[in-house]
């Protein structure tokens, strides 16, 4: 066996499988267009993949996002009863940069809320969430007042791909 047959699973574990489809309704492979927005008001427009499939016997979400030139990157999601919320965490191995997050849905949106290490709050949010497509935006904050977007991703399924 490889790595990849231990990690991988067939779907969500029974015992939370409602809740596990908050995030298991992106199982699959996804196009992305991915535009960062710079502090001095510029732009960069880049184009990926994004991953996810099922992990840990079915009890978490793992994604891979591959942007060439710019990072591949891997988050591991799984909900926890204790807090009725999920915990995800990225790492981005090319940056260096590692974020945890406890994610909720919030009304039509998937909202993941984090802690930087220089005490900066950061959202990782999904929205317009059909099964062919969705946006997702980075935003951050000094204050929890004002929240700057440094980058969003529009993302649509690659085509004949449904689990």
């Amino acid at each position: 066996m490889n790595i990849a047959e231990i990690v991988a699973a067939e779907g969500p574990h029974p015992e939370h499988a409602a809740e596990l489809m908050l995030f298991g309704q992106f199982a699959g492979s996804w196009d992305v267009e991915v535009t960062d927005h710079f502090e001095d008001g510029t732009t960069r427009t880049m184009t990926g993949e994004w991953h996810f499939g099922w992990a840990l016997q079915g009890r978490a979400i793992q994604d891979v996002w591959i942007v060439p030139g710019r990072e591949y990157g891997m988050t591991v999601r799984f909900y926890d009863p204790r807090i009725s919320a999920w915990r995800s965490t990225w790492i981005g191995p090319a940056s260096g940069y590692v974020q945890q997050f406890v994610a909720r849905q919030e009304g039509a949106e998937i909202v993941l809320s984090g802690q930087q290490a220089d005490g900066r709050l950061v959202r990782w949010i999904f929205s317009s969430i059909t099964a062919e497509s969705f946006h997702w935006r980075n935003v951050i904050s000094s204050d929890g007042q004002v929240w700057r977007c440094r980058q969003e991703m529009n993302v649509v399924r690659r085509a004949g791909d449904r689990p």
